[in-house]
């Protein structure tokens, strides 16, 4: 397996502390979250809409995925490309996933121009970012082991020797433990179990 395989990634230790960008009488808010799924990103929209009730747009980017990524941008009302791409080029610049970055814009009365929302936006994102705790990550992969009882020992020395992490246990006359393990380690881990008579080992499939 290559050296250089990436097995981590950056994301939020929990949402940021909100931040307050002035552009010409304009104010812009700036949160970001730590998300799992686009129900995350509904909440986390619904909670600002509530907090924010008299604000005219709500700006967003987000990116999900630690492999194959997927982000979704939205001016909400903004001209074309002024307001979302600006917030996912941050999320892109400090290279972060699993993240939602919203921009919350109240109008002060003073036409900013695209490029003036571009600015705008783009620095909000990043002073969002900037107060933000970034942390890095282990992409994992998740083994299902299945054996009878009576070899429950040899798979527990092989789990304590490698320190897995075990992420839930099934005991009964067969047994089934699934573990999580770095995914540059993953191969490895796979091929000791293998070598085991009477035990069986899978990769669980990701949701």
């Amino acid at each position: 397996m290559s050296e250089s395989l990436k097995d981590t990634y950056k994301t939020l230790s929990q949402p940021s502390e909100e931040i307050l960008f002035k552009e010409k009488s304009s104010k812009f808010f700036g949160y970001a979250f730590p998300i799992n799924n686009e129900d995350d990103v509904k909440e986390a929209l619904e909670a600002l809409k509530k907090q924010h009730n008299s604000a005219r747009h709500f700006c967003y980017a987000y990116q999900l995925g630690t492999e194959n990524q997927v982000y979704r941008a939205n001016d909400d009302g903004e001209p074309n490309n002024s307001a979302g791409m600006p917030i996912y080029g941050q999320i892109q610049s400090f290279d972060v996933t699993n993240v939602l970055v919203v921009v919350i814009r109240y109008f002060g009365g003073v036409k900013l121009g695209v490029g003036g929302l571009i600015s705008a936006y783009k620095t909000a994102a990043q002073m969002t970012f900037e107060g933000a705790d970034i942390i890095e990550k282990t992409i994992d992969v998740h083994f299902i082991i299945s054996f009878d009882y009576k070899n429950m020992n040899k798979v527990m020395r092989i789990i304590k020797e490698k320190n897995l992490e075990v992420v839930s246990q099934k005991m009964e006359l067969s047994c089934e433990i699934v573990i999580a393990t770095r995914k540059k380690n993953a191969e490895n881990i796979f091929d000791i179990f293998s070598s085991v008579y009477e035990i069986l080992i899978k990769e669980k499939e990701s949701l």
